[in-house]
């Protein structure tokens, strides 16, 4: 039987990065919480370690294979994988609870898709969505 070591001093805590957030999904568990106000801490995570987030990255950019893998990804094989790329997906209390999003950004990272290209493009594509649906007349993109 084969051990992976990783230094944990080399990889990329993203827990670190994750303190509100991780704090928002606590109070959700007593409290309801807006979804947008997560999605926009989770937002915050990704602009705070890659400068990007998952709506910069069209989910057309990956490979059918790609899919087939995030599709079947469990907690384990997720925490080797950020550890492979250097980064850490564990807090205090254990696994973070948006590791399947952060894997979905260090995949995207290790395939060269953060790209501003790329957030050009996905950023047009759903701001088309949005206009093309009833009543919207414009949409505001703040960063």
């Amino acid at each position: 039987m084969s051990t992976i070591a990783f230094d944990q001093f080399a990889l990329t805590r993203i827990a670190d990065f994750a303190r509100s957030l991780s704090r928002l999904h606590r109070t959700a568990q007593r409290h309801l919480v807006d979804d947008d106000q997560i999605d926009r801490e989770f937002n915050a995570v990704c602009l705070s370690v890659w400068g990007y987030t998952t709506d910069d990255v069209s989910d057309d950019l990956f490979s059918l294979a790609d899919h087939a893998w995030l599709d079947a990804l469990d907690e384990a094989h997720a925490r080797i994988f950020a550890a492979e790329q250097g980064y850490d997906l564990v807090d205090d209390g254990g696994m973070l609870t948006d590791w399947w999003g952060y894997c979905w950004m260090i995949l995207a990272e290790k395939r060269g898709l953060l790209t501003p290209e790329n957030r050009a493009a996905a950023r047009a594509e759903i701001e088309q969505k949005y206009l093309s649906a009833a009543n919207v007349v414009g949409v505001i993109i703040g960063r």
